[in-house]
């Protein structure tokens, strides 16, 4: 029993022992490894901080590349948007910002197309331009005028008025022939202000003196007013000419009687319409009423043949120049 007691007594005390010892190296032990991962992360340390240091170089680097992109993109598109300082600005899509190596492409290219843009050529619009040697005329003192239409009566008055002015009708072109021998015939005074219809033939541009008279104040006054000439369609004719024409023409006066066609005397001449403006129509109206007024003319203003048919009369040599009537005595007229 004795002997059991020491034996684990010597057992206690060397257990005893030994647990010091075991904790001893461990304690050394985990100080050893303490002190091995402090002079691990003192060595990684510097490599670390040169890390670091490389990270904050490539970020200024890449902050400087920025700057310097933004300022070639700018440099390059001022001169463009100058240009563009004369025309309307146009509101471009602003562009996501894109981030790493596709940004930067992105931006480059975005700044060569701003540096080649060019602006789109203006085309003037065409504008259509009156001809400035032909002013329009404006109806201050007289409105749209309406036509001297003609009548029966008129044409009766007409036959009645040149027979007493002692006119005769020519029967044919030797007759025509001797009044122009004569003188009681005289060219059309063509000139700046008048023409003459030139399919009219030779024989047939002959007038009375007096409608000579009428037409040279008529287009002396109508080219100060409008800065154009006026056109005589038709002035003599015979009676043979007359009866082919009345063939051909539904609309040509007869040859004999009391409504035969007045230019069988030589006094009538015919001005073409055809060509003139509202205002040199309203115009021509207003000038001729008075002198048909005062009993110096006939007119019939013609719309199949589009002209003014006007009868001037002996008593026209005395006459003065007509003045302009207004627009409310010309409708009183034809009402």
């Amino acid at each position: 029993m004795r002997f059991f007691c020491r034996v684990s007594l010597i057992l206690l005390l060397c257990s005893g022992l030994t647990i010091p010892v075991f904790a001893t190296t461990a304690r050394k032990g985990t100080a050893h490894g303490r002190s091995s991962h402090a002079r691990k992360t003192a060595a990684s340390a510097p490599v670390k901080a040169t890390a670091g240091t490389t990270k904050s170089r490539m970020t200024k680097n890449r902050a400087a590349h920025k700057t310097a992109s933004a300022s070639e993109q700018a440099a390059s598109t001022a001169p463009a948007a100058r240009h563009r300082g004369s025309h309307a600005a146009v509101a471009e899509p602003v562009a996501e910002p894109v981030s790493g190596r596709l940004g930067r492409r992105a931006r480059r290219r975005a700044a060569l197309i701003a540096a080649h843009r060019r602006p789109a050529r203006m085309v003037p619009a065409k504008t259509e331009v009156a001809d400035a040697m032909i002013p329009a005329a404006p109806l201050d003192h007289w409105a749209i005028l309406p036509a001297l239409v003609g009548s029966r009566a008129s044409l009766v008055r007409q036959n009645e008025r040149t027979q007493a002015d002692g006119l005769t009708r020519i029967e044919d072109d030797a007759e025509l022939d001797q009044l122009l021998a004569d003188r009681a015939l005289v060219a059309v005074p063509v000139s700046m202000n008048l023409r003459i219809n030139e399919g009219l033939p030779e024989n047939r541009r002959y007038c009375r003196p007096w409608t000579a008279r009428f037409l040279t104040d008529l287009a002396r006054a109508h080219a100060a007013r409008f800065h154009r000439s006026l056109q005589v369609n038709s002035a003599v004719r015979t009676v043979e000419y007359q009866r082919h024409l009345m063939e051909v023409n539904g609309n040509a006066a007869p040859a004999d009687g009391d409504i035969a066609s007045p230019h069988l005397t030589g006094a009538t001449i015919d001005i073409a319409k055809k060509g003139l403006s509202t205002s040199e129509v309203s115009w021509m109206r207003a000038y001729l009423y008075p002198l048909e007024e005062a009993g110096k003319i006939d007119v019939e203003e013609e719309f199949y043949q589009s002209c003014f048919h006007i009868t001037v009369y002996k008593s026209y040599e005395s006459a003065g120049r007509p003045s302009l009537v207004p627009a409310a005595v010309l409708a009183e007229r034809v009402k």
